[in-house]
């Protein structure tokens, strides 16, 4: 996979293939991303949309979800109809990917008088983590982070992940850097930072220094020009990621970016993978 952002549309179409196929049982040898933006009165932007050919002809739409939407059913049903309007002949299969720390609370299913609609809802923290640790593929161990370690240290799991995407991507620092990226953005939602950060500094092979957003052994940080180089590195992939889901940055929200902390700017980019629009980024 070439050098792109943790939110590009292809990582996303990788993460979402291997999704369908180990967690829904769903069967895929062929699929194409489609545009998910319905005019509203507003702008509406599925998270994924994918258009499955082969073994069987259906759309895929899938939603992750950082925290609890108590009226995501109706949410879920409102992209329903759009997909449906756009694409009036196709068979419909829709997911919400629960990756948050609270505990779930979130309904799928609408079950009224003259109303019955339902999809189907899977929390991250009740998949075992061998369900994605068995496969040797990048975008499947990247995932195993939000998973149920079954009772094992969280530090063996953590340390296998990284040793495993090691071996697989070999002598490709930029691809390791890039599922790195996505793993410590993940972590965050598991509190497993501090842990994916001393782990890495374990695999002696690797430039750690060279990580984007690495902000263990600070020691090197404490030299301006090294400090300007991590912000600007930090401030490049946000905006790359912004460009890449909402097609483009507005001249305030980059000005915001090149003036926010190390920090904020690690914040914002977590967020990208939940918001629906540019300004629910920047609220934390």
């Amino acid at each position: 996979m070439g050098n792109k952002d943790v939110v590009s549309k292809s990582l996303l179409k990788h993460i979402a293939l291997d999704m369908a196929v180990y967690l829904f049982n769903l069967e895929v040898s062929e699929a194409e991303l489609l545009d998910t933006e319905f005019q509203r009165v507003e702008d509406r932007r599925a998270d994924l949309l994918l258009h499955v050919k082969a073994p069987k002809d259906y759309l895929l739409h899938i939603e992750v979800q950082n925290d609890n939407h108590l009226q995501m059913p109706l949410r879920m049903l409102r992209y329903r109809v759009d997909i449906a309007l756009a694409y009036p002949d196709k068979l419909i299969y829709q997911y919400v990917i629960y990756i948050g720390s609270q505990t779930l609370r979130m309904h799928s299913i609408i079950d009224e008088e003259n109303l019955s609609y339902r999809y189907q809802l899977l929390d991250m923290r009740s998949i075992d983590c061998q369900t994605f640790l068995q496969h040797n593929t990048p975008d499947a161990l990247v995932l195993a982070i939000l998973c149920d370690f079954k009772g094992q240290d969280a530090r063996y799991v953590v340390r296998q992940i990284l040793q495993r995407l090691k071996a697989l991507l070999k002598d490709n620092e930029s691809g390791f850097r890039e599922y790195w990226t996505m793993l410590e953005i993940l972590s965050s939602n598991r509190n497993l930072q501090n842990i994916l950060r001393e782990e890495t500094d374990m695999l002696s092979a690797t430039k750690i220094s060279d990580l984007p957003s690495y902000q263990g052994g600070w020691q090197e940080g404490h030299q301006e020009g090294h400090q300007e180089g991590l912000h600007q590195g930090l401030a490049d992939m946000l905006l790359q990621q912004l460009n890449t889901k909402f097609k483009s940055t507005p001249a305030f929200v980059q000005e915001k970016i090149h003036q926010a902390s190390n920090e904020k700017l690690m914040q914002w980019a977590a967020n990208i993978l939940t918001a629906e629009r540019i300004e629910d980024i920047f609220t934390s």
